[in-house]
């Protein structure tokens, strides 16, 4: 990243978080040469990640009306639900108040009645059981060292469960180490009828955990991903082909 600009830096008890800039490309970052959210001003509402891209096959499980994204980041999953279909209730959740204040100054956040932003940790509003059932649950949770390591504990899971409406989906993005997390699988599958990974180019793996059963088939959801791609404004058949039942 020796060519990107600093544009801005604060630090605050939990680290520094940095926003590095070149041409039309702007990255958050919490160290040295991880990047949190990556936006390009051009096309704010379009992923520059793949683990991102990924996250959004969720809308192969229907559209959301309310969706709670856990770890706001540089608003990079707010701005594509955004686009996607301005009328999701999204209720972000973001540990750190520099991010937030961040993600509004230097990431074009999309601010409107429809976002509400909640400064607190994620697990800790998760326990609080809003009574207020939402279709998903947007999990990316990490810090400067790597993912939130409660998001795999059985509380958390027991938690999140409770918020999802009956058709709900929970929606995880977890190092490609994940991937073999046997007792995390477990978790997920006593807890949802239906439990899914996608394995991306940049190493993480995207579990998407339903509360149904989900009859999809090869055809039905390269022809939804057909559909959704040109809302999306991006190809979702790429991370449809690492789209797999984790079992």
């Amino acid at each position: 990243m020796e060519d990107y600009q600093l544009l801005a830096s604060v630090d605050d008890e939990f680290g520094r978080v940095s926003v590095l800039e070149l041409g039309d490309t702007r990255i958050l970052t919490f160290g040295h040469n991880d990047e949190q959210s990556k936006l390009n001003k051009k096309l704010p509402h379009q992923p520059q990640h793949t683990y991102l891209k990924a996250m959004l096959l969720s809308l192969l499980y229907g559209t959301p009306r309310r969706v709670i994204v856990l770890g706001l980041g540089g608003g990079l999953l707010v701005h594509a639900l955004r686009n996607f279909d301005p009328a999701i209730k999204i209720t972000a959740v973001e540990l750190r108040q520099s991010v937030i204040a961040i993600a509004k100054q230097h990431f074009m956040l999309p601010l409107s009645k429809k976002l509400t932003i909640v400064q607190q940790d994620a697990a800790e509003y998760m326990a609080t059981r809003d009574d207020r059932r939402v279709d998903a649950i947007y999990c990316d949770l990490f810090h400067a060292d790597g993912m939130q390591a409660f998001q795999r504990e059985a509380e958390f899971l027991d938690n999140c469960l409770y918020q999802l409406k009956d058709n709900g989906l929970l929606v995880l993005n977890c190092w490609k180490e994940a991937r073999g997390d046997t007792d995390l699988r477990q978790r997920l599958l006593e807890r949802f009828a239906d439990v899914r990974a996608c394995l991306t180019g940049s190493g993480n793996w995207v579990i998407f955990a339903a509360r149904r059963p989900q009859l999809f088939s090869q055809a039905s959801l390269k022809q939804q991903a057909q559909q959704l791609s040109g809302k999306l404004a991006f190809d979702l058949s790429q991370p449809l082909t690492r789209f797999e039942e984790w079992r």
